[in-house]
């Protein structure tokens, strides 16, 4: 773990690259304040949060590559002690998460000594939508998570849906503070992604959902360039990509530097919340009579936002009383 009072700079951007040598685009994404602020708005065990910040790592990777208005979403269901992960992008560069967590099923986990990132998430599935808002058509992408990572989720779904020969490495961890400092939280990712030579199709230009065919992996033939630029991507550590003294262009000069990486202007990210109590009262006038009630205690209806954990406070008649 890194000494958090060696922190120079927090990068919260993403930085878009190719390899015009070998045939190759990609994008690194480097998550430090935006993230902390997410995971502190919340009392996540550590196992929690790293699953939490590799799922906003991922959105915000994802969510990037839209190219056009609209919102990524990410969001995980499944039997394990963090039985779901959401996490957004809202273009053109906003990001938000939060994990549903049974505590005392991940304590029992940790205490088998048996714990991994597949064991924290457990078995269901990961879907990943794209909303390009009013009037216009949802495209949703769903694959399996058994006994599997995020990233391993991720190349299962370019495979079958995108089509284009995709390598990831994603990592999370916190720095670790001297007496009397918080941890902070860092997360990186970085994407490569063949591109054929005819230019193909842009990822998120084209957004074919689930793999209609079910045959799963198409046959890729891979040619020298792409096997070299996956060698050299997966020499990556991964205290490389959460290290905050190492830049993103760094880190791609260690890896790529023989054959020449061209970087692109980065797009800074923020941390959003869409909450508000507006919002929320309309949503509670709208629920059915019988849950109103319940919800209501000595005249008044408490709501925390599961995202931000910003708690809203509503006179019971106001909300029970509405049309």
């Amino acid at each position: 773990m890194l000494d958090i009072t060696t922190v120079i700079s927090v990068e919260d951007a993403v930085l878009p690259f190719d390899i015009k040598p070998l045939g190759v685009r990609g994008r690194v994404v480097r998550l430090g304040g935006i993230l902390d602020d997410i995971l502190n708005r919340h009392d996540y065990p550590m196992a929690a949060s790293a699953v939490l910040a590799e799922a906003v790592a991922l959105v915000a990777m994802f969510g990037a590559m839209l190219k056009f208005d609209g919102k990524f979403i990410l969001q995980t269901s499944t039997d394990g002690p963090v039985s779901m992960l959401v996490a957004d992008f809202v273009s053109p560069d906003q990001v938000r998460g939060y994990a549903r967590v049974d505590v005392d099923a991940l304590a029992r986990l940790e205490a088998s000594g048996a714990i991994t990132a597949q064991s924290v998430i457990g078995n269901g599935h990961l879907a990943m939508t794209v909303d390009q808002g009013e009037d216009m058509e949802r495209y949703q992408g769903i694959v399996g998570l058994d006994n599997a990572t995020l990233v391993d989720a991720a190349h299962d779904y370019f495979r079958q849906s995108e089509q284009i020969p995709t390598l990831l490495r994603l990592a999370s961890g916190p720095l670790v503070g001297r007496a009397g400092q918080q941890d902070k939280w860092r997360a990186g990712a970085i994407m490569i992604q063949h591109l054929p030579e005819d230019g193909g199709i842009s990822p998120m230009q084209v957004y074919s959902g689930d793999d209609p065919s079910g045959n799963g992996e198409p046959e890729v033939d891979e040619d020298d360039n792409w096997r070299k630029a996956k060698l050299l991507l997966e020499t990556v550590e991964d205290h490389e990509l959460i290290d905050p003294l190492l830049s993103s262009e760094r880190v791609l000069y260690r890896l790529f530097h023989e054959d020449g990486v061209t970087v692109y202007p980065e797009l800074k990210l923020k941390r959003y919340c869409s909450c508000s109590a507006d919002r929320l009262k309309g949503i509670l006038v709208n629920m059915p009579d019988d849950d109103k009630a319940h919800m209501a205690e000595d005249g008044k209806i408490d709501v925390k936002c599961e995202f931000c954990s910003a708690s809203y406070r509503f006179e019971a008649d106001e909300i029970l009383d509405a049309d």
